[in-house]
């Protein structure tokens, strides 16, 4: 069952994309958090998914996924599966997404439930989101559900010129701002904009990524 009336809501609160507001009304919030949030789901907040994480805010999830301008031709790198929420939305807009969590105890779930929802264009690794997926790479687009403290550097090698990735940037005790960053072409600086302050749990690290 979808999330029709969240998608009413989120087009009050401004989003315009109507494909991304067409993928939110066709999921259901509540499959992807705990059983004792379920009750929670259905409002604009972010929730606890265990082992320190959260689901993020629904509007978040919107705007940060309109922030990308998917066409449906995009190969998109998720940095932060999580409980696999925003990879639904991903896959459902984009041609393939790869997707890292450093969590195995929410990637696993996460990875059976996107295939019990029938979602075969999702690739899945467990490992250290900030270092991406190299052998993948070049990406159309990166998003990240998780703020590192200065732009991971080797996220931004990871997207294709004219690309865009949408990243909490900030530290967890600090300020932290969602950008949007668009890598220009070789020997160009990226433009990067400002969209809003948030707040998102820190991204971690273990310096490596391996396939699970």
């Amino acid at each position: 069952m979808g999330d029709w009336g969240r998608a009413e809501y989120l087009a009050r609160q401004g989003i315009r994309d109507r494909r991304v507001l067409a993928a939110i009304a066709n999921l259901s919030r509540a499959d992807f958090v705990p059983m004792g949030e379920r009750d929670s789901a259905h409002q604009d907040v972010p929730l606890p998914i265990g082992h320190g994480q959260t689901i993020s805010q629904p509007y978040v999830v919107a705007l940060m996924t309109e922030a990308l301008r998917l066409r449906g031709c995009e190969r998109v790198l998720e940095i932060g599966t999580g409980s696999g929420y925003q990879t639904a939305v991903l896959a459902m807009l984009a041609r393939e997404v790869y997707t890292v969590e450093i969590v195995r105890e929410l990637a696993r779930p996460a990875r059976r439930l996107l295939h019990r929802l029938g979602f075969t264009n999702v690739f899945y690794r467990e490992g250290d989101g900030s270092q991406g997926w190299a052998q993948a790479a070049p990406f159309d687009a990166i998003i990240a559900t998780a703020a590192p403290e200065d732009i991971p550097r080797e996220l931004l090698r990871q997207l294709r010129p004219g690309g865009r990735m949408v990243i909490p940037v900030g530290s967890v005790t600090g300020t932290q701002e969602l950008l949007r960053i668009r890598r220009g072409q070789p020997g160009m600086l990226p433009r990067v904009d400002r969209l809003l302050p948030v707040r998102f749990v820190p991204m971690t690290g273990l310096g490596s990524s391996a396939p699970s």
